[in-house]
């Protein structure tokens, strides 16, 4: 095929779909720079606050039609939310140190713990969701997924304080719902026992109750589903159905030993 028909071919196809790829980038950095207003110490939020408001409004306006008085509203109910966010994030940070004894401090928890900026991550991406403005929200989740490895649609409500351990792996659907004082490890999934896009709208994912505890490689599926108060769940477990609170829910291991000839 000739170069100019490739392109011709290119152009066509191209049509389908024009994006705009600044926008993730631009995204990224929006989300780096509210961390660093909310976190860092040498970042005046003063000095800041203005830009990262023209930062959002480049955003908002390549991906809805940008009316000014649109923009100034949704910013404007995101910086109150701001302050509650921000004692959310403190209350993750303290209980991950806490309970984790190779945490050295809180300060080490924000600035090093995957876990932590997933959650950061999630929760401001989960005020924009509010605003039925999906695209941005889940771009800026997708970022905490690609450097994390953890999943957390924006979509889920989350208590405080929330504690995930490593992470890598974990997947929390759009429609979960996870309590107060709720610690899951590396690989749980939160999902849905089945997919079909007439379910947009349903409850798809599991509801976790408070002070419950997820260990690594479990997976929960279903809208139906509830795991109750105070419960553990162990490591590897499937469940589909739900469970009452104070349970303790654990895959059996079976050891036998190995058969060995006799050593002439």
């Amino acid at each position: 095929m000739a170069i100019d028909r490739i392109i011709q071919s290119i152009r066509t196809n191209k049509q389908n779909h024009l994006v705009n790829f600044r926008l993730r980038s631009k995204t990224e950095d929006f989300t780096n720079e509210l961390f660093h207003i909310l976190f860092d110490g040498e970042t005046s939020v003063t000095e800041n606050i203005e830009a990262l408001a023209e930062s959002f409004k480049y955003i908002y306006g390549g991906i809805e039609t940008c009316e000014e008085e649109d923009y100034v509203s949704i910013w404007k109910r995101f910086l109150v939310g701001l302050p509650d966010i921000l004692q959310q994030l403190n209350q993750d940070a303290k209980c991950i140190f806490m309970h984790d004894p190779a945490a050295n401090s809180v300060e080490e928890v924000i600035l090093a713990y995957p876990g932590f900026f997933a959650i950061a991550v999630y929760r401001l991406s989960h005020e924009l969701q509010k605003y039925k403005m999906p695209l941005m929200p889940r771009m800026m989740s997708e970022y905490a997924h690609r450097l994390t490895g953890i999943d957390i649609h924006p979509g889920a409500e989350i208590g405080s304080p929330f504690f995930i351990d490593h992470g890598t792996g974990v997947v929390i659907g759009e429609s979960a719902v996870i309590k107060n004082h709720v610690k899951i490890y590396q690989g749980v999934t939160l999902g849905a026992l089945q997919v079909s896009k007439d379910m947009k709208d349903q409850k798809r994912h599991p509801t976790v109750e408070d002070h419950v505890t997820i260990y690594a490689g479990s997976t929960i599926l279903g809208g139906e589903t509830v795991i109750g108060a105070h419960s553990t769940i162990g490591g590897n477990v499937w469940l589909t159905a739900s469970v009452p609170p104070d349970s303790i829910v654990y895959q059996t291991s079976e050891v036998k030993l190995k058969t060995r000839e006799k050593e002439s």
